[in-house]
């Protein structure tokens, strides 16, 4: 007979605090290492940290530990096949590698050298991304003592990649080497937050981005206004007319195409995101902007969550310097990043902005365009037996209800979901006051354990619904 939903939740916890100050003292360790993987004298540094964890993953239980090596930066892949025939197969992605940081950028304390203050842990990397990775190595040894097993309910896999930080350069290519090993019926991505402490979310999908810089060419030199001005062609006044056509009178991307396979937002969607406590001036507060814009006929969240954007991130040309100088410039650029959503391709985004770009130019102008590597988008409906699992077992952990968002930026989460075929659930603890990227990052440690009996409750439900799966 399957254990009282109360008595499991009680369990679980019992056995977290038993087992909390070994799981603080361990992360504090790992913390301590400077995996800094965008500074080349932190290299030495990020292979340690990969040691150290497939070392801890080992030491925890998982019968496969290994450090994958890259170009760059080293990966940690490892396994724990379940005894039960027929288990699903679930990959945990997260990242070891972590942002810049010294004491010197604003932070109260080293930030490399853990602290705990109160109920919360402050050091690089405690959210972004070591804690949230470890949460899962305490969360799999509640849930076999818990429950009595001798191996997890699923075939749990995880690949903890040490570029994400750095713009994850080889994570594709990584996943296409190894996407026999690293196959999957599921992957949870613990590298993500919630809406806020009392408002536990499920993130379930994550925008796509591609990323463009235009440079138009007229005249060989830099040439006197006065002498040929209104007689060629200025490469700074297209510039300025290209980016003036980039939308219409709607704030919707104009460019022809763009729209072609997007998956629009459902009525229970927009109702899900219309329930969370959303503060408009706060979050514009946040953005240090003075008004909202954008696409019309949709709400602020719905904007950045689930609508395609273009966006001028740069321009220039001409004379930039103090006073005058009567010239028509020689060049002018302009550099664009689309995010993408659900249905869009972003081979096909770059062929139309190509030819859209193209024909904006008028004659005598030369244009260059080039795309950087583009990131797919991806999207978990609501009903999927997997994401309804992630559901209940955070609903456990947390005790209320759990509501839905969406992420507006971009992250390699896609690569795995393009490449292995297999949904993307998102699994996070971390609130936006927690300061990713910036001094005095810092985890909440109710929340962190939240995340630990989250994941104990994960892998039971997996198993037990995800044969229910159509």
């Amino acid at each position: 007979m399957s254990q009282p939903v109360d008595s499991a939740v009680d369990a679980v916890r019992a056995y977290i605090d038993q087992h909390r100050a070994a799981f603080l003292d361990d992360l504090a360790a790992w913390l301590r290492i400077p995996s800094v993987s965008a500074q080349p004298e932190h290299a030495a540094d990020v292979h340690r940290s990969a040691e150290w964890l497939a070392a801890k993953l080992k030491e925890t239980g998982f019968s496969t530990a290994e450090v994958w090596p890259t170009p760059g930066a080293p990966a940690v892949y490892a396994e724990w096949p379940s005894a039960d025939p027929g288990a699903p197969t679930v990959l945990v992605y997260g990242h070891h590698d972590v942002q810049p940081a010294a004491r010197a950028d604003g932070w109260d304390s080293e930030p490399f050298e853990p602290v705990v203050k109160g109920n919360r842990l402050y050091a690089r990397g405690a959210a972004d991304d070591k804690g949230q990775v470890f949460f899962h190595l305490l969360g799999v040894r509640a849930h076999l003592a818990t429950t009595g097993r001798t191996t997890p309910a699923v075939n749990l896999k995880l690949l903890i990649e040490g570029e994400e930080e750095s713009g994850s350069p080889h994570f594709r290519a990584l996943v296409e080497q190894h996407a026999e090993r690293l196959a999957a019926d599921a992957v949870i991505v613990s590298d993500t937050g919630m809406w806020s402490e009392d408002t536990p979310t499920v993130c379930t999908g994550m925008r796509g981005l591609a990323e463009c810089e235009i440079r138009l060419y007229g005249p060989d030199q830099d040439i006197h206004s006065g002498s040929f001005g209104g007689a060629v062609p200025n490469p700074a006044t297209a510039i300025g007319r290209l980016v003036a056509a980039l939308h219409d009178e709607n704030g919707r991307v104009a460019i022809p195409g763009f729209y072609d396979g997007v998956i629009e937002l459902t009525d229970r969607e927009r109702e899900l995101f219309a329930e969370l406590p959303f503060d408009e001036e706060r979050w514009l507060a946040t953005a240090k902007s003075h008004g909202t814009a954008g696409e019309a006929g949709y709400s602020t969240l719905e904007r950045i969550w689930a609508r395609p954007t273009a966006e001028v991130n740069g321009i220039g040309g001409g004379y930039q310097g103090a006073g005058s100088k009567t010239i028509i410039p020689s060049s002018a650029m302009v550099k664009l990043s689309f995010r993408l959503v659900a249905g869009q391709d972003p081979a096909h985004i770059e062929k139309i902005v190509g030819d859209w770009a193209r024909a904006q130019v008028p004659d005598g102008i030369r244009c260059e365009i080039g795309f950087s590597s583009a990131t797919r988008p991806c999207l978990t409906p609501l009903d999927h037996p997997a994401l309804q699992s992630v559901v209940r077992a955070m609903g456990r952990a947390f005790g209320k209800p759990v509501r839905f968002t969406r992420e507006g930026g971009s992250g390699p989460a896609a690569d795995l979901q393009d490449v292995l075929g297999a949904p993307v659930l998102f699994l996070g603890i971390s609130v936006p006051s927690d300061g990713w990227h910036a001094p005095n990052e810092k985890v909440e440690l109710d929340l962190l354990l939240k995340g630990v009996e989250t994941s104990a409750h994960l892998w039971g439900d997996l198993a037990e619904h995800w044969r229910h799966a159509p």
